[in-house]
């Protein structure tokens, strides 16, 4: 029988590096998880005693075992034990059909992984022979990386002291801190696996001697579910705070943090450049065009032309060397492209020419940060400099439930990390067809965008009219104007000032008298009939 309380040589010499005396440096193995790394600080640290946690069917055997193909090899191979309802057999037959799952790690004698499963020992000895048996197991594999699926089920079902079924606090405690004295001085980075609840942090001895803890949560919220994960503690490195999104793909976990460490909005000046809408009119009502790295937004009824101007923006982007993305929720990729393609925008030659990526997003149940994950990765592979929300309006509906009530901080949250590096962002909302009330839109979020652009439906002499006015510009001087414009075949046309009307806003226009007209064109009227000598 091993001897649990001998000292024993590890089989590796430590690979840790010392910055200063006194001071050392911890290797981060990568968990093979998008987004992770990213999420813990940028990797596990090595040799660690970690716990991943959750209530069923929340993804931690998946993420245990992404882990684990990521970083075995023969030099450095891993070790899975499994206990009661998890045999290997019945693990592997699951976890074969995500993509991370190599058949060629298994099998073999020098096979990368092994699989043991402790069923028999949980079920007719005590917490003494567990512990044996997994040091026995270590010795013999000398692994890097070290799974227990699931820990919970040792603690609960291996027989205890004097047969009644109750153990004490310490003998627990004793447990624990053995098993992370053995396995951490064997060099291996450890992950307990287990079904807890928030509540027994306070009282389970794991969570206290544990390194690490990521906590993963499955909530359903009306018909959407939503997965999270948070790092409740990771020692030795600043981790991201917070809940971070996830879904479970055929490629395994996948990771949205919170934050992607991007520069602040506005955190350092930049100067004043000025690009093209694409609609003449509108720049000279902008006072040249939109400024390069905005938020701008454009509000507007149904039917008054809001796509139509965000893909003139995008076209005169791509004519001028900048390569744009459109994100779209309400309408698929082709027919938006088709759409495009009546107004003379050849959209699916700028797509094949990789200037162009229309990114269709329309699951019911989003969150912002796999939103902006995907324009990310979007704008990253083209190098896109212009990037188009189309609307946001489909972009709340598509969110799940619980992510709505949050909808305009982590709006600013999207809009500022991609504006923080140099994106120009234009934004459409649709509005309701009121011709009385100014609103510019039902999220209340004009303010987080730096320019906003209206249009709007008004009834002039008897026709249905379409009026575009710049509401708003924070960096220079805009027109006050409000002008006609039609969707053509070629996109907006800006006609006119409407100066021959008074009160268009309130939806009763009426023409100005003759005089009146004058003078809002500019006009002298002073009636020389009528003047006066001094």
């Amino acid at each position: 029988m091993t001897d649990l309380n001998a000292p024993h040589t590890p089989p590796r010499a430590p690979d840790e590096s010392r910055a200063a005396p006194g001071k050392v440096v911890i290797r981060k193995l990568p968990t093979g998880v998008p987004g992770l790394d990213a999420v813990l600080g940028g990797g596990l640290p090595e040799y660690s005693f970690n716990l991943i946690a959750g209530m069923p069917g929340s993804g931690k055997t998946t993420l245990a075992q992404q882990i684990l193909f990521a970083n075995a090899t023969r030099e450095r191979p891993g070790l899975y034990f499994t206990v009661l309802g998890e045999p290997p057999l019945k693990v592997l037959r699951y976890q074969q059909q995500f993509d991370f799952f190599d058949p060629a790690k298994l099998g073999g004698a020098d096979a990368p992984l092994r699989f043991v499963h402790l069923g028999q020992v949980v079920l007719e000895q005590d917490l003494e022979a567990v512990l044996e048996t997994i040091v026995r197991e270590v010795e013999s594999a000398s692994p890097a990386v070290v799974v227990v699926d699931s820990f919970r089920s040792i603690v609960h079902w291996v027989g205890a002291s004097g047969g009644d079924g109750r153990r004490s606090d310490a003998e627990l405690q004793g447990f624990v801190q053995r098993l992370a004295l053995h396995l951490t001085g064997w060099q291996a980075t450890t992950f307990l696996v287990g079904e807890y609840q928030e509540g027994e942090m306070r009282e389970n001895p794991v969570f206290t001697v544990a390194d690490g803890l990521l906590w993963l949560s499955q909530n359903v919220e009306r018909n959407s579910t939503v997965r999270k994960l948070q790092v409740m503690k990771m020692r030795g490195q600043a981790s991201e705070p917070g809940l971070h999104t996830f879904r479970i793909t055929g490629q395994g976990l996948q990771v949205f943090p919170r934050s992607f460490g991007l520069v602040e909005k506005k955190a350092r000046p930049r100067p004043l450049r000025r690009i093209s809408t694409g609609v003449p009119g509108l720049d000279e009502m902008l006072g040249g065009g939109l400024p390069a790295g905005d938020s701008a937004l454009v509000a507007g009824p149904a039917g008054s032309g809001k796509s139509a101007l965000c893909t003139q923006f995008i076209a005169e982007g791509v004519r001028n060397g900048e390569p744009g993305v459109i994100v779209v929720f309400e309408e698929h990729p082709a027919e938006y492209v088709s759409r495009a393609e009546g107004l003379d925008l050849a959209m699916g030659r700028m797509i094949d020419e990789g200037m162009l990526e229309v990114i269709y997003l329309r699951p019911l149940d989003l969150s912002v940060d796999e939103t902006l994950h995907e324009v990310r990765e979007a704008v990253a592979r083209i190098g896109a400099q212009r990037v188009v929300i189309d609307s946001l309006s489909g972009f709340e509906l598509a969110l799940a439930p619980g992510f709505r009530a949050d909808f305009r901080e982590s709006l600013y949250r999207m809009v500022g990390a991609l504006t923080g590096i140099g994106v120009t962002v234009l934004n459409t909302v649709e509005l309701p067809g009121s011709f009385t009330d100014l609103r510019f839109s039902p999220h209340e979020i004009s303010f987080l965008t730096d320019d906003i652009i209206l249009q709007r439906y008004v009834e002039l002499d008897g026709q249905l009219q379409k009026v575009l006015l710049v509401v708003k510009t924070r960096r220079g001087n805009h027109s006050k104007e409000m002008r006609l414009y039609s969707v053509t075949s070629g996109g907006l046309v800006v006609g006119d000032a409407l100066r021959e009307y008074r009160g268009i806003l309130s939806g009763f226009p009426t023409r100005r008298t003759a005089p009146d007209a004058a003078e809002a064109r500019g006009e002298d009227t002073t009636d020389a009939g009528t003047r006066t000598d001094g």
